[in-house]
């Protein structure tokens, strides 16, 4: 076997199972203990593959199956998998100490729309120069900013003071996270379902000619 086949393949199948014997599962509601060259031979008599699913179960747990069909169902759970997660970037929203109103409302209409989009917000204050001395102004400046922001995300820490810079972290609320979530999910499940319907045949209807009669 090829250096790259092994690396795909993650399951062992038919004769490179080493157990003397295998617990069978997916054949009814009860599981059956077999030798492995009976096993084997259940799934030669099927025109399937003996796939070793759990190795480390005593004895080891197996599937009659084809492989290449198991390969698939495998592929699409993960992939059903990696669509449930919800991916969390951070945006950086920048202030300076004497920030004014128009300048403020512009960056917290952004903020807003990032939280709902499901990613956290990173605000901070840069002091350039002596602007350090305003450093409280810059404080309320933020805690003024969670507060306008409360209804789309919660703060994660108080703001703090490093270096030249006051950040505070906001992220999204779990209600806004989880919907994006969902959204991901309906647009996910409407493209299986046209590619599903796209890989379905079409019926064909034969047309009954008027005046003829097909009954005996």
């Amino acid at each position: 076997m090829k250096k790259d086949d092994k690396k795909q393949q993650q399951y062992r199948i038919n004769e490179q199972i080493r157990a003397a014997e295998v617990r069978i599962v997916g054949e009814g509601p009860d599981t059956v203990v077999v030798p492995t060259y009976r096993a084997i031979q259940m799934a030669e008599h099927k025109g399937v593959d003996l796939v070793e699913i759990s190795p480390n179960a005593f004895p080891p747990v197996c599937r009659l199956i084809d492989y290449s069909k198991f390969q698939y169902q495998q592929k699409r759970k993960q992939k059903e998998m990696r669509q449930k997660q919800v991916k969390v970037d951070v945006k950086e929203i920048r202030f300076g100490p004497q920030t004014d109103d128009h300048d403020y409302n512009f960056k917290l209409k952004h903020a807003k729309g990032f939280l709902l989009e499901g990613d956290r917000v990173k605000a901070y204050v840069f002091f350039r120069g002596r602007s350090i001395l305003f450093k409280e102004q810059g404080e309320v400046l933020l805690l003024r900013f969670a507060a306008d922001l409360e209804e789309y995300g919660k703060v994660e820490s108080m703001p703090s003071l490093e270096g030249k810079r006051m950040t505070m972290f906001i992220s999204p609320k779990k209600s806004v996270a989880q919907r994006k979530q969902e959204e991901q999910q309906k647009a996910a499940a409407s493209v299986e379902r046209k590619a599903q319907q796209q890989k379905a045949p079409k019926e064909y209807t034969v047309p009954k000619v008027e005046g003829e009669d097909f009954d005996d």
